[in-house]
């Protein structure tokens, strides 16, 4: 009988390391390079001899505190060769070359193009990085036979170390003596259960060597002394650190879209202003010279430059992610990666780690096992029950002696006995916690004062020879004074009875007793839970008096005959709310699927709790309908473990058929293996979420379009790869994380529609300006404004924008959804790329800058650019067909239509402050008054005369009004755009209070630049525009609101939103694993 928890493999990383020859003598670099196959240890093969002859230092065995250890100057010497015991840090990007980056975005670059132009025009016409330390500060280590204390990162090769409980191990040691020494590799491993480490090994693979301690891993309990044999870069922890930063991250989906929408209005706006310069060029037959002619064309190729270009978007877009970020960090998720803010809202997969992640990383009882009863250790009146377990009470047979023995045959220890039970901190590894944990909560203050009512006399520690661990108290029965305790793996214990405890009876072992025992260990061990056996033995007192002393050494002590009590399972629980959070994710369309390296069986447990797997997979079916595997089909079952080992050999048709099934779990991991998974996912067009807390998730996180680390039990290298953290380690706040990503993604695609709806006003001015020709009705200082200016204050207001329906919210589908018509069109769109992408890392061929713009240039007349842009888009995008149509075919045209009407009406019903008459300048006159020469005076058709001043005042009014009307109309659009389902009428619009303060400040600004004098000089707006003539932008500020509700009737009619599909059997009422209730 064996115990699918702890007698399986528990090494994570897939490396085969037992032949690699290759010592830190290597530099980093190279060793990094051999990361993602091999481990770079192997002292774990060698013989005491072997180990001190290479690293030539010396120790002893049997007493290590005798130890030599290296002398003073060779440990001097290696510490110049092998460099300090700390990991490399990240290389980060300097705070400049970020700067220069976003400077360099094609939007700057086009508004620093009209700077360079502007001034051509005046040349024409004069008119940290701080290193991260993962290394424990001091450390205990013997040179020239004395012991010191000493800062970790002077160790070398060869260093003779001292590690206690609590200890940090401070660089990959070979152990050469050991007293009960345990350590937690479930930073490194995934593995939440301590594992023991002695001076012997018969493993092959380094990470499941038993004389191998590794950097970073915590001693929990005993001691220990080795050799140094690894330091810095070179030990486990810094190879995987370095497969972290060899990968790259691809660009957010947010980002990709940006820069897609930015390559549109670039090629439209580079067009239009090539254009229409060779057009006011050839137009400009009145000006005397080829300069004045050059500088009349350039100076209105700039305005169509400035007009194209949205300036506030760039901002915006960084703005609402700021605030969205911040808002984020109060709900317990803290964005490194501002992109990543959306990004959450964007995945179509999650995949999670279990330990510490979905599970406390923290060992519970849940089931007993006595006089041959299932007990459910945490259950009450209203538990509902599975036949035949039963429910917990401490008079049933057995469970008294179990609760004794968990709290006597123990080394845990509470930290302080002046709080309530709940609040203490045991010491102790996970197994032992949960068990005193377990009898301290039934036994209460008694607990304090159990060890003076019943004094241990005699103690033999757990070790692997004999698998149980044993102590003899001095608690008195109807034959003496003494008791013996044991507790340990199942079948061993059982090995060691001749009796069990039923219904309080001491009753002869039969073969049914042994049946039932199989049974209930099998029963426990299927749930993937850690199991434990006990037994006493009531000692004669004619033998055994109180007096008696016990000897290991003469084994003086019963080894047979003890009395079976009992069984317990222990199972690493899920965190509160856990279940809820998976089950919403799932809801939302969300993939989840667990990655981890504890065993398939413990994997599968824990995901059917917590909503993540609830279909049966092949086999189970095959059990639960009586036929073969080999005859379920592949589309009878839809859930699917797949165990480490079979990652290597998959091909790629067995990671599609993998992919396509609803519910998911790795078990038995590496990191490699992680990478990979990530890497077929994301080939398969997933916009894929990490989370992880250990250093074996940190590849996975940094390779993930968003690595999601914990901030508590989180390792630094995991929290140096991911682009998010969990600063509460409670999974559930990845639930808040991607409603709120959803949020900003809809927010920002309604703030990018309104802010790119006056573009349309702003561009046609300068077309008009030289097709027509007419009067400028807005000039390049006025577009400006408008970006920079109000626009601004609305389009930020979106950034507190709610939801329309926060029920829906989680209910829509993901924007990119991965269906089979999406795979089979990325892997057509692949092979057409197939030239362009780097066959050995199936990373994109990188180029230089000149490579690249000649790539950008040439592209469009390539046959891949225009499939690509026939290709069927699958999903929501930022900058869509319907933002597209509503601001430059629907918003945009009434807004330039009421804009002109507007400037029409000054320039014909204006009174004129010198002649107190209107100035009734028509459409036609208009035509002929395209420039104002100085003190040349105009005569309109109604025979009025103009003078040059009247002709000023007048164009300055109406560019005056075309200005504001676009702050008033756009005041309407503001509203019409926050309704992505609804109407702009009724109280959603008007929830967000911030709304009405950005539109105040709006107000304000645009009437400094119309109503304040010494702006007029500056922007050409005039403080002598009538009021009465904003009346015509908001009467077609309603005829927007009118046109918006139409429009929006016929899209909820014709095109009504999907929401996703019910997920039959989720679970999402609390019960106690969701949220550690007792009652």
């Amino acid at each position: 009988m064996s115990n699918p928890e702890t007698d399986s493999p528990s090494a994570v990383i897939d490396i085969d390391g037992s032949n690699q020859k290759t010592t830190q003598d290597q530099p980093a670099s190279k060793t990094a390079k051999k990361t993602s196959k091999n481990l770079d240890i192997d002292e774990h093969l060698l013989s005491f001899e072997e180990i001190q002859e290479k690293w030539t230092t010396q120790f002893n065995p049997t007493k290590p505190p005798q130890s030599l250890g290296l002398h003073v100057d060779v440990a001097a010497a290696r510490l110049t060769q092998y460099g300090r015991n700390v990991l490399t840090p990240a290389s980060k990007t300097h705070p400049f070359i970020l700067y220069l980056k976003c400077l360099s975005a094609t939007f700057n670059l086009l508004l620093v193009l009209c700077a360079i132009f502007t001034w051509i025009l005046l040349i024409v016409d004069p008119v940290a990085n701080f290193s991260s330390n993962m290394i424990p500060a001091n450390c205990s280590f013997v040179r020239d036979g004395n012991v010191k204390q000493s800062p970790a990162s002077e160790l070398v090769p060869g260093d003779i170390v001292h590690v206690r409980t609590g200890d940090k191990i401070p660089a990959d040691i070979y152990i050469f003596a050991a007293t009960d020494f345990k350590v937690d590799n479930s930073s490194l491993t995934g593995e939440a259960e301590p594992q023991e480490r002695t001076n012997r090994n018969t493993h092959e693979n380094p990470l499941e060597a038993t004389n191998l301690a590794f950097n970073g891993t915590l001693a929990v309990s005993g001691d220990a002394y080795g050799v140094v044999v690894r330091t810095g870069d070179s030990t486990v922890l810094g190879q995987i650190a370095n497969l972290t930063q060899g990968e790259s991250k691809r660009e957010s989906p947010l980002s990709q879209e940006i820069t897609k929408f930015v390559g549109i209005i670039s090629f439209f706006a580079i067009s239009t202003a090539i254009i229409f310069f060779i057009v006011a060029y050839l137009n400009s037959t009145d000006k005397p010279t080829t300069g004045a002619k050059i500088s009349y064309a350039l100076n209105f190729a700039i305005g169509v430059l400035v007009a194209w270009v949205p300036q506030g978007l760039p901002s915006t877009v960084s703005m609402l992610l700021t605030i969205a970020a911040k808002r984020m960090a109060t709900k317990q998720v803290l964005v490194k990666d501002l992109q990543g803010v959306e990004t959450l809202g964007a995945i179509t997969l999650l995949a999670t780690d279990k330990t510490g992640t979905l599970t406390r990383n923290q060992m519970t009882v849940t089931y007993l096992w006595t006089s041959l009863k299932m007990v459910v250790a945490e259950s009450n009146s209203e538990s509902i029950l599975n036949p035949p377990e039963v429910r917990f009470d401490r008079k049933i047979s057995g469970i008294e002696e179990i609760i004794n023995i968990s709290a006597l045959c123990s080394k845990a220890r509470f930290d302080r006995t002046d709080v309530p039970v709940a609040q203490r901190v045991i010491s102790a590894d996970a197994t032992e916690s949960g068990l005193f944990r377990f009898a301290a909560n039934k036994l209460g203050d008694t607990i304090d004062n159990l060890e003076e009512m019943y004094p241990k006399v005699f103690e033999i520690p757990f070790n692997s020879e004999n698998k149980w661990a044993m102590t003899i108290h001095k608690k008195s029965h109807q034959n003496g004074e003494l008791s013996q305790f044991i507790k340990g793996a199942p079948e061993r214990i059982l090995r060691i009875c001749s009796h069990i405890l039923v219904d309080e009876a001491l009753v002869e072992m039969t073969e049914e007793h042994k049946n039932n025992f199989t049974e209930a260990y099998e029963t426990m061990a299927g749930k993937g839970h850690r199991v434990l056996a006990f037994a006493q033995n009531l000692l004669d007192g004619q033998n055994f008096p109180a007096d008696f002393v016990f000897d290991k050494e003469k084994k003086n002590f019963p080894t047979t005959g003890l009395c079976f009590v009992g069984l317990t399972s222990l199972e690493d629980p899920p965190k509160h709310g856990v279940r809820e959070a998976v089950g919403h994710c799932r809801e939302a369309g969300v993939k989840v699927m667990m990655v981890t390296g504890d065993h398939p069986l413990t994997a599968e447990a824990i995901g059917r709790k917590i909503n993540m797997m609830l279909s049966d997979t092949k086999e189970r079916l095959a059990k639960r309908t009586n036929r073969s595997v080999e005859s379920i089909g592949e589309d009878e079952y839809h859930a699917i473990v797949i165990h480490g080992e079979r990652i290597d050999s998959l091909t790629d048709a067995e990671w599609d058929l993998i992919f396509s099934k609803d519910e998911i779990i790795f078990a038995r991991t590496s990191p490699k293996h992680k990478l990979q998974i990530v890497k077929h996912a994301q080939s398969l067009g997933h916009i894929v979420g990490v989370t992880g807390d250990g250093v074996n998730d940190s590849p996975a996180l940094k390779k993930a379009d968003l690595g999601i680390a914990m901030n508590i039990s989180g390792s630094d290298v995991s929290k140096e790869a991911a682009a998010m953290i969990l600063l509460d380690d409670n999974f559930a706040s990845t639930v808040n994380g991607i409603r709120e990503g959803r949020l900003i993604f809809f927010n920002l695609k309604k703030s990018i529609k309104y802010v790119i709806s006056h573009s349309i006003p702003e561009i046609l001015p300068f077309i008009f300006n030289v097709a027509i020709p007419i009067p400028l009705a807005l000039n390049a200082l006025q577009v400006l404004v408008i970006d920079l200016g109000f626009e601004i204050f609305a389009a930020l207001s979106y950034a507190w924008e709610p939801a329309e329906s926060e029920a829906n919210l989680m209910r829509v589908p993901p924007r990119k959804p991965v269906t089979s018509d999406s795979i089979k069109q990325l892997k057509e769109r692949n092979l057409r790329y197939k030239d362009e992408v780097d066959r050995e890392t199936g990373e994109p061929i990188k180029r230089n800058f000149l490579q690249y713009l000649l790539y950008k240039l040439r592209r469009p007349f390539t046959r891949n650019f225009w499939l690509d842009f026939k290709e069927k888009k699958d999903g929501e995008i930022l900058v869509d067909v319907n933002v597209l149509s509503w601001a430059y075919l629907e918003a945009g045209v009434i807004e330039t239509v009421g804009c002109f009407t507007a400037f029409y009406f000054v320039l014909f019903y204006s009174v004129s402050n010198i002649t107190n008459k209107p100035y009734q300048i028509s459409f036609a006159d208009s035509m002929k008054m395209t420039s104002v020469q100085p003190e040349q005076t105009f005569t309109t058709s109604t025979g009025r005369v103009l003078t040059w001043y009247e002709q000023q005042e007048v164009i300055a009014r109406g560019q005056s009004i075309y200005y504001f009307g676009i702050m008033i109309i756009q005041m309407f659009n503001l509203f019409a755009c926050k309704c992505r389902t609804g109407y702009p009428f009724g109280i959603y619009p008007l929830r967000n209070m911030r709304t009405w303060g950005s539109l105040v400040a709006g107000v304000l600004f645009a009437s400094l630049i119309v109503y304040t004098p010494p702006f007029n000089v500056a922007f050409n707006t005039s403080y002598m525009l009538e009021p009465v003539f904003w009346v015509i932008p908001i009467i077609f500020g309603f005829i927007l609101l009118i046109y918006a509700s139409i429009r929006r009737l016929i899209q909820r009619k014709f095109f009504p939103e999907m929401n996703t599909t019910e997920i039959e059997g989720l679970l999402m009422y609390p019960t106690r694993f969701s949220t550690g209730s007792k009652h």
